[in-house]
């Protein structure tokens, strides 16, 4: 059967089951929109929590920076597997004690201040839309290869399909459509994991084939995966990194960042009681480690397809000629995410590092004029069952699974936007008289908004999908982290303080973020070259957001204590709040 059809079947089928899935459930009521009721049990919210948390940049992408980037780029799997243990510990039971329906909403009851709440909705806004971004592009670049379109008709696709089953079933549809997305992605994961770990190692456990001795060469693979790359002048995939505060920085940006992201705290309102909120948390980093631990694998392994594809005699020997690539490779070529120019016009793909100094001679003596070879890293892991020349299903396995995990943490993240347009401005501020169908429509109406942002900036992104990620991480470490951590844990913060710390530390990161990516992300409009050298003593863009979390921290304290203490009645709350026992159904005002 042609894998066109083979790819239709996979992901029209799946589609179909999503779509279905979210007509079935769907939302009739203002707390189906926005919690599912509030019914859902401590399993199923673990496993749309894990769909819901792996998202494109972890299906897609963060495999690619780890391959292209090695053990540096392995802090992003340090950092969103800290963050979770974080946000399971320190805020989710304690957030789902307080039982409202929004993060914002609990901001403004908490610093008893509409403008608090406003200050946490265009935080929670900036942040999600950033992140939707990176699902997007991430959605654009998996439909393009699969259905054989340009990457831009890719995206326009993968928003009617979030348009449809997320406006229509709100967190109801979501919840389980996220739970059917985790079963296809988890899947559509490990199976292509395994066939290639068995392929390279024999071992067919990817985890332990990391580990394990190269099957052709007899090597360590990793050790195979140093030989191979760092002959074409590339660094080394095990080596350390030289920027050690930057990586530290980053680690931690994404742990905050990951604890203060609306789209996944708001998960912990959809069940019965405190204790599920807890059952939830670990049955989730259950179903988040399957695929986390089999990451740093398929990343490896990727790589070193990659290299033996273009070097099938070693890389001493020639690389394969123009005209005999292989056919994943004249397909994936159609999307634009992999280009070929012919420098030294010699009919053949000379891939090595061109910008490495001490490999130059080499690259002379060999006749190579420039890297003729370049891809986009979010392509790898999709295209990881063709470089294996895999079976035809599990190509369209892999390419169905890539769509749930973007159309999956998309759907979250645009439900958390618009319940901060419909319930915490509208009905909390503009319009407090506002009926249920009345807050329900502007909800459908603010999600749609949101994807039509959404795609229009998800066909320039800032960056590779989990990069622009890394930069919604970051702002929400920034603005939104400090401001939960506070209101729980410190009486004394009072409504002065928390704005002036969200302002803060928001105005600081995007400022920073913007001189380096572009003003709003906007291409051409950057006021610095986004390199080492123009950097704040060595701190990235990605990495700032543990900085803006440490400004925000100190202004609100600084406020807090050179003014008034919050009302009595205030302190109380919180006291009641570090004790999460007895809470009730998530409720309106």
């Amino acid at each position: 059967m042609d894998q066109f059809i083979i790819n239709l079947l996979f992901v029209g089928g799946s589609f179909a089951l999503y779509i279905g899935i979210a007509i079935w459930a769907k939302a009739g009521s203002t707390s189906d929109f926005y919690v599912a009721g509030g019914g859902v049990h401590p399993i199923t919210n673990g496993a749309a929590i894990g769909a819901d948390w792996m998202s494109a940049a972890s299906f897609i992408s963060m495999a690619g920076l780890i391959a292209a980037g090695g053990y540096a780029n392995s802090t992003f799997l340090m950092g969103w597997t800290g963050g979770y243990v974080l946000l399971a510990m320190l805020l989710a039971p304690y957030l789902r004690k307080f039982g409202k329906f929004t993060v914002p909403e609990f901001i403004g009851d908490r610093f008893y201040s509409k403008n608090a709440r406003f200050v946490a909705v265009a935080c929670l806004i900036v942040a999600s839309v950033t992140y939707v971004i990176g699902q997007m592009a991430g959605a654009g670049v998996a439909f393009s290869r699969f259905l054989e379109v340009d990457s831009t008709t890719g995206l326009m696709i993968a928003a009617l399909v979030v348009f449809v089953y997320a406006v229509l079933g709100g967190m109801k549809g979501i919840t389980y459509t996220q739970v059917a997305q985790y079963c296809v992605l988890i899947i559509a994961y490990t199976i292509p994991a395994v066939f290639i770990s068995l392929q390279l190692t024999g071992n067919p456990l990817p985890p332990l084939g990391l580990f394990s001795t190269h099957v052709d060469s007899g090597m360590p693979l990793l050790e195979k995966l140093d030989q191979v790359i760092t002959d074409l002048g590339f660094r080394d995939y095990t080596a350390d990194v030289d920027n050690k505060l930057n990586m530290v920085l980053f680690t931690l940006s994404l742990m905050i960042g990951t604890a203060g992201l609306p789209h996944v705290i708001i998960r912990f309102f959809t069940v019965p009681k405190v204790a599920d909120a807890r059952w939830s948390a670990g049955w989730a980093l259950v179903f988040i480690a399957l695929l986390y631990l089999t990451a740093p694998a398929v990343a490896s392994m990727a790589r070193l397809n990659l290299m033996t594809t273009i070097y099938p005699n070693g890389v001493d020997g020639q690389a394969i000629e123009y005209d005999e690539r292989p056919q994943w490779i004249q397909e994936w070529e159609v999307t634009g995410l992999i280009q070929f120019e012919d420098k030294n016009n010699d009919g053949r793909i000379q891939f090595y590092n061109e910008g490495n100094p001490e490999f130059a001679d080499e690259a002379e003596a060999r006749g190579w004029e420039g890297n003729e070879f370049t891809y986009n890293n979010d392509i790898l892991v999709l295209a990881n069952p063709e470089i294996a020349n895999l079976p035809g299903w599990v190509v369209g396995l892999i390419a169905a699974g890539g769509l749930a995990a973007a159309l999956s943490t998309a759907a979250g993240l645009l439900l958390a936007i618009s319940s901060a347009v419909s319930h915490d401005l509208i009905k909390g501020a503009f319009k407090p008289d506002i009926s249920e169908k009345g807050e329900l429509l502007a909800a459908r109406i603010s999600m749609a908004a949101a994807i039509v942002v959404a795609t229009y900036l998800g066909a320039n992104p800032p960056g590779f999908a989990a990069q622009v990620v890394a930069l919604a991480f970051g702002i929400a470490a920034a603005s939104l982290f400090p401001a939960l951590m506070m209101g729980i844990f410190f009486k004394r913060i009072n409504n002065k303080g928390a704005i002036a710390g969200m302002l803060a530390g928001l105005g600081a990161t995007l400022v920073y973020i913007f001189i380096f990516l572009g003003w709003f992300f906007i291409p051409g409009t950057n006021n610095l070259a986004n390199t080492p050298d123009n950097w704040l003593l060595g701190i990235s863009p990605l990495s700032f957001g543990a900085v803006g979390a440490l400004i925000n921290f100190a202004v609100a304290f600084a406020v807090s204590h050179a003014t008034e203490e919050p009302p009595v009645e205030i302190q109380e709350l919180v006291e009641s709040v570090r004790y999460p026992r007895g809470a009730g159904k998530a409720t309106d005002h």
